[in-house]
């Protein structure tokens, strides 16, 4: 079935955001008197929700309240992400040069996903075409966020492709019955699907795997 549109995901997708993400996680707990690795937290807070991401790590390093350690999140990612945050490379020329519908579909908050277009220079292709988790009330890995993000292109969601770098994102695309292609998706995230999905390491390579469909 031919693909009309694209979702993509913006964390680790179109935007170098996780890292920093960890860096402001890594600082409030060492600030608080607890050492945590990038990649420990990375790995835990890849596709989650942020609530559950917080809730579980306070749970094994309990230094702060939730809502003290969100404040804290915020604040510092938005000063890291105004300073620092860049595309991923090659997002940028991709998805200037897409002629089909695109959106983004995001378990963040708006204005955070809306702060993160802007400052790498995204947001005026994806202008009216944002979808929160937050304003939709589902969270990948639920289908709901991704079914939206369909609905919102007109289109149903067999001509949709998700491009995706979480294994939640993944799941929720499944679920959703989309067409999904793993961005830099990890081994250990492949190795847990029940179906495999083909992985691209560069976005350059996501006209080619189109091309193919």
């Amino acid at each position: 079935m031919t693909i009309e549109g694209i979702i993509f995901d913006s964390d680790g997708t179109l935007v170098d955001s996780e890292t920093l993400s960890a860096r402001a996680i890594g600082q409030i707990l060492r600030e608080a008197g607890r050492q945590v690795s990038q990649d420990e937290v990375i790995e835990r807070f890849r596709g989650c929700r942020f609530a559950l991401f917080a809730e579980s790590l306070l749970d094994d390093y309990p230094v702060m309240s939730i809502e003290a350690f969100t404040s804290k999140f915020r604040a510092r990612s938005v000063a890291l992400f105004a300073k620092e945050l860049k595309p991923m490379n090659g997002a940028v020329e991709l998805v200037s040069t897409i002629t089909i519908e695109k959106c983004v579909a995001s378990n963040g908050p708006r204005e955070k996903i809306e702060k993160c277009l802007g400052v790498t220079g995204l947001l005026p292709f994806f202008e009216g075409r944002v979808a929160s988790a937050y304003e939709v009330g589902s969270w990948k890995p639920d289908p709901g966020l991704i079914l939206h993000a369909a609905s919102m292109m007109g289109l149903p969601a067999a001509r949709c492709l998700l491009v995706e770098d979480s294994l939640a994102g993944v799941r929720a695309g499944v679920a959703a019955g989309v067409r999904v292609v793993g961005y830099r998706l990890s081994r250990e995230a492949q190795a847990a699907l029940t179906q495999q999905v083909p992985v691209i390491q560069e976005l350059t390579g996501l006209a080619g795997y189109i091309e193919n469909l």
